[in-house]
C-alpha cells in the first residue's frame, strides 16, 4: 500500500517521523498548522481542513493533531491522535458519513464519529438498488477494513425496510448488516400487504438482495398473524418467510393455528397473508450472512 506521510503546508515545511505502527493507519492532514511542530499539539483550520488515512477522505472546519503525553510529535508517528470538529464529512468508496466531530487514533485505526452521526451507502451505479441510510448515537469507522460499527439508538433504512437496534455492524464490501441489542426489522406496508415486523436476538440483512436472517426467539407480526420460532429466513423480493425450530403461527381473528412438524418448517407468504406447514426441513443459507472471520 502506498506509504502515507503527514505533510504540513507551512512555509514548505514537511514534518516526517519514524514509523511506529501500520503505514495504512498514518493520517495525512493538509493545511497550515499552528503550534509546536516538534512536540505538538498542532491546530489546523481551513475551508475546509482536508485529511486522508488509508481509503478514508476527511473534511472538517477544524482539526488538531497530538502525541501521547511525554512523546515528541515528530517521534510519535503511528501513536498520534487527531480530532476533527465542525461539519465533519468522511467518505470511503460509496459510503459518506457526517457528524459534529471525529476522533481518530493511529494506534487503533479507528475513527469515532459523534455529534448526531449519519451515513449513506449508495448502491452500485445503475444497479437500481436502494441506498442504505444509517443514524446512531456514535459511529466508528475502521481503516483496516471497510467495516463500520454504530451504537446507540441505531436506525438502518433501505427501501421499505427499517431496522432498529442498540448496535449495528455494517460490512460495506458484502453489503451485510448485523443488528444486535433488542433488534427489530420493519417492512412497511405496500399495496395489499400489511406492515411486517420481525424481532429476535439478532438480525442479519443483505441490503442488496433484501434478504434477512433472524435468530433467537423469532417473532413475526403481520396484521392478525403472529408467527414464532427459533429462526427465520425472509426474502423481501419474493415476499416469503421460512420459519424453523418450534414454528407456530396463530391468526388472532380466525383463531386458526398452524404448527410445523418436528422435522419441518412454516412458509409464510407475506403478500398473501397465508401460512402453511412444510413436511420437509428448510435449511437457512446461514453462510450467506457470515461476518468477516466467522466460519
Amino acid at each position: 500500500m502506498k506509504k502515507l506521510t503527514l505533510t504540513f503546508a507551512l512555509a514548505a515545511t514537511t514534518v516526517l517521523a519514524q514509523s511506529a505502527g501500520p503505514e495504512s493507519r498514518i493520517i495525512n492532514i493538509q493545511g497550515a498548522p499552528r503550534g509546536d511542530l516538534r512536540n505538538g499539539p498542532l491546530a489546523f483550520t481551513g475551508s475546509p481542513v482536508k485529511a486522508t488515512v488509508s481509503t478514508l477522505q476527511i473534511q472538517a472546519s477544524q482539526a488538531t493533531l497530538a502525541a501521547p503525553s511525554g512523546t515528541p510529535l515528530i517521534q510519535a508517528k503511528g501513536k498520534r491522535t487527531s480530532n476533527f470538529t465542525g461539519n465533519v464529512v468522511v467518505t470511503r468508496g460509496r459510503l459518506t458519513a457526517k457528524g459534529g466531530q471525529l476522533a481518530y487514533s493511529e494506534a487503533t485505526g479507528q475513527g469515532v464519529m459523534g455529534g448526531s452521526p449519519s451515513a449513506t451507502f449508495l448502491p452500485a451505479e445503475r444497479s437500481g438498488d436502494d441506498p442504505v441510510n444509517i443514524s446512531a448515537g456514535q459511529m466508528s469507522l475502521d481503516v483496516d477494513n471497510n467495516v463500520s460499527t454504530s451504537t446507540g439508538n441505531v436506525q438502518l433504512r433501505s427501501g421499505t425496510q427499517t431496522g432498529k437496534a442498540d448496535k449495528l455492524i455494517f460490512d460495506e464490501d458484502r453489503e451485510l448488516a448485523q443488528l444486535t441489542g433488542t433488534p427489530s426489522l420493519t417492512r412497511a406496508a405496500k399495496g395489499n400487504q400489511k406492515e411486517l415486523v420481525m424481532t429476535g436476538q439478532e438480525v442479519r440483512a443483505l441490503t442488496k438482495s433484501k434478504t434477512l436472517y433472524v435468530r433467537g426467539g423469532v417473532r413475526l407480526v403481520q396484521g392478525t398473524l403472529t408467527t414464532t420460532g427459533d429462526a427465520v429466513y425472509y426474502d423481501d423480493k419474493k415476499n416469503v418467510a421460512y420459519v424453523v425450530g418450534n414454528a407456530v403461527s396463530t391468526d388472532s381473528k380466525t383463531k386458526a393455528t398452524v404448527r410445523a412438524p418436528a422435522s419441518g418448517a412454516l412458509e409464510q407468504r407475506t403478500d398473501l397473508a397465508r401460512v402453511r406447514a412444510l413436511n420437509t426441513a428448510y435449511k437457512i443459507p446461514t453462510a450467506q450472512f457470515q461476518l468477516r472471520g466467522e466460519k
